[in-house]
């Protein structure tokens, strides 16, 4: 996650709670028009999520071989090559300029004016239904972090590996691409990993600009991000998330009920929620009128961009639960004939239903 933006996730047997869901955040069942049900194949798909396969992502991702993962690095182009083979593995469409990649270039640095190439990595799962797959859910996650900093002392750990921010998301979008091999939306999904979050949502402002899916007709996107740490500053955080911008849209009471269905806990943070909004790809989006989002596990932990953010520590077991309820969530949005809107009762989201007006999605 941004710190210094301006504003700135083999088989298992899917675990099904044998009553009713309790209530969780004051709501059990989604909007009227969408469905969190727990169909065979909704279960099916989510069932191909595993902790372990998880593991070997961010183990990937985070590990020192990739530096650190800067826009750009050579560490960041090798994890865009293991980005585009994961989703080559998941069956999904190539959707960039170049197979699976969207090329652009970026200066080096914010000190260096040479210009380098840099990569989003997009695919598509196209949606069945003959009107609806023109439309599509954006599912994504940046995989970028800030790279390596000059040692001071002898022996000092000066990789800053980034396995929760946001290996932990980039794993969780892979995971997805692959669970939903075999499910048929009737809208498409889009897969996608930025570049240059930590440098200003670099990657998801370019994407915002060049769509593989003009942005009038993607109906809301889920960002993933720091979802693999249930160390939480304020407390141990298991089976639970926090959605930036709760109550802005339709998408924080669907991705609840979709907890509810999974027995993962989505709530409102009371200061990290709202504040915590801009602070993600998720604001790219949102600023063309889309109704977007970005779900963590811990807003604030231990090692937060520092050297220490390994992958050994993050709980799998429960990022596995966590992605789960997404996939729920991406399928129950992605089937419904409605739209997720703007809540427009919010004086915060003005901007945002003025820019859906404008798109054309509200």
């Amino acid at each position: 996650m941004g710190k210094t933006q301006i504003l700135g996730l083999s088989l298992v047997v899917l675990a099904i709670p044998a009553i009713a869901a309790p209530l969780v955040g004051g709501y059990q069942k989604a909007p009227a028009g969408f469905s969190t049900q727990l169909t065979a194949e909704r279960k099916a798909a989510l069932a191909r999520v595993d902790a372990d396969s998880l593991k070997s992502h961010v183990s990937f991702l985070a590990s020192d071989a990739l530096e650190g993962r800067a826009t750009p690095s050579k560490g960041l182009d090798l994890a865009a090559e293991y980005i585009a083979s994961q989703f080559r593995r998941a069956g999904l469409e190539p959707a960039g300029d170049d197979g699976y990649f969207q090329t652009t270039e970026v200066r080096a640095s914010r000190n260096d004016a040479s210009m380098a190439k840099v990569r989003n990595v997009v695919g598509i799962l196209r949606g069945t239904d003959p009107t609806l797959k023109a439309t599509a859910v954006l599912v994504s996650g940046h995989y970028d972090h800030i790279g390596m900093r000059p040692s001071t002392t002898p022996g000092e750990d000066v990789i800053f590996n980034g396995a929760n921010d946001d290996a932990s998301g980039t794993a969780g979008v892979i995971e997805l691409a692959y669970a939903l091999k075999g499910y048929k939306p009737k809208r498409s999904i889009v897969f996608v990993c930025f570049y240059g979050e930590e440098r200003g949502l670099l990657g998801s402002r370019y994407y915002g600009s060049h769509p593989v899916i003009p942005a009038k007709d993607t109906v809301a996107m889920v960002n993933l991000e720091q979802i693999g740490r249930t160390d939480d500053l304020e407390g141990a955080r298991v089976a639970g998330g926090s959605l930036t911008g709760y109550d802005f849209s339709d998408v924080g009471l669907i991705m609840t009920a979709a907890g509810a269905a999974t027995g993962v806990k989505v709530d409102k943070h009371p200061q990290n929620s709202d504040a915590f909004f801009g602070r993600s790809d998720n604001q790219a989006m949102a600023d063309l009128g889309v109704p977007a989002h970005t779900l963590c596990t811990a807003f604030n932990y231990p090692d937060y961009h520092k050297a220490g953010d390994h992958w050994d520590k993050l709980d799998y077991p429960n990022m596995e639960k966590v992605v789960k309820m997404v996939g729920l969530t991406v399928m129950s949005i992605a089937d419904s004939v409605k739209r997720p809107q703007w809540n427009a009762a919010n004086t915060k989201t003005a901007k945002y239903v003025e820019a859906a007006k404008k798109l054309g999605g509200q």
